[in-house]
This record gives structure tokens, C-alpha cells and sequence, in this order.
């Protein structure tokens, strides 16, 4: 699946997540496991977040906790509300296109190129689906 990926998945990942909330590295890449299958690279994911920064398409923020080291927390900025959205209008294109090769992948494996057709419409028995041919109830 990985190769399939569109190019730069992690970065409209993160931007949907920022979206969704304000957050820090460090749960930024636990948030991101059932989105992006980025195999734990939590250095990817701090260099994804500093090139997003440097577009102006998030921002962050030194916090300092009562207990435990200081943290920087990344937001969304309106520049990257709008980067998102024109990426998940690009996903949806690419989602169109998977479906009609998934869909069209499907249709030929149902019948291999060379399946004999038969008078019934259907194809002969060694190709058949199973219930294929039946009448609709």
C-alpha cells in the first residue's frame, strides 16, 4: 500500500489532524497511526510539521507544563485551511480514479479476456461467478 500512496500523504494527514485539533509532536504521531502508515517515524513526522511551519501552513508554540520539558504545540493557520482543503479535493480525485481501476479490476476478473459467451448471456461454467446469471429476485 505504501507505494500506492499519493506523494506527501503524511502532510495532509497532519494538517487534518491540526485541524481537528491544536496538538504536540508527540501525539500528533500517535494520533496519526489510522491514517498514515508512517511505521512509528516520528523524525518524519517533526520534519513534515518544520517544512509545514516554514510555508505558513502551521505555526507553533513553545509551552512550558507545570511538570515534564517544554513542549511545542503546532496549529493550523488559515493558509493551511485552505492548503488542506485543495489537497482533499486532489484525494478525492485519486480516490474517483482508484475506484474506477478497483472497479474495472473486478468486472475482468469476473470474466478473463477470452471467456466464451454462451446464448444466455451468461459465460460458460469454467469462468461463471457463482449466482451469476440468475434473475434478479
Amino acid at each position: 500500500m505504501a507505494v500506492l500512496e499519493p506523494r506527501n500523504f503524511l502532510q495532509p494527514c497532519l494538517l487534518l489532524l491540526l485541524r481537528e485539533q491544536a496538538d504536540h509532536g508527540y501525539e500528533l504521531v500517535s494520533r496519526l497511526g489510522p491514517l498514515h502508515d508512517g511505521e512509528g517515524d516520528s523524525g518524519g513526522v517533526y520534519r513534515a510539521l518544520r517544512g509545514l511551519e516554514r510555508r505558513g501552513l502551521v505555526r507553533s508554540q513553545w509551552s512550558i507544563p507545570k511538570a515534564g520539558p517544554a513542549r511545542r504545540t503546532y496549529r493550523l493557520t488559515g493558509e493551511g485551511e485552505a492548503f488542506l482543503d485543495l489537497q482533499a479535493a486532489e484525494l478525492r480525485q485519486v480516490d474517483d480514479a482508484l475506484h474506477l481501476f478497483l472497479d474495472r479490476y473486478e468486472r475482468s476478473t469476473a470474466c478473463p479476456p477470452g471467456a466464451e459467451e454462451v446464448p444466455d448471456g451468461g459465460h460458460d461454467g469454467a469462468h461463471a461467478r457463482p449466482g451469476a446469471g440468475r434473475a434478479a429476485r
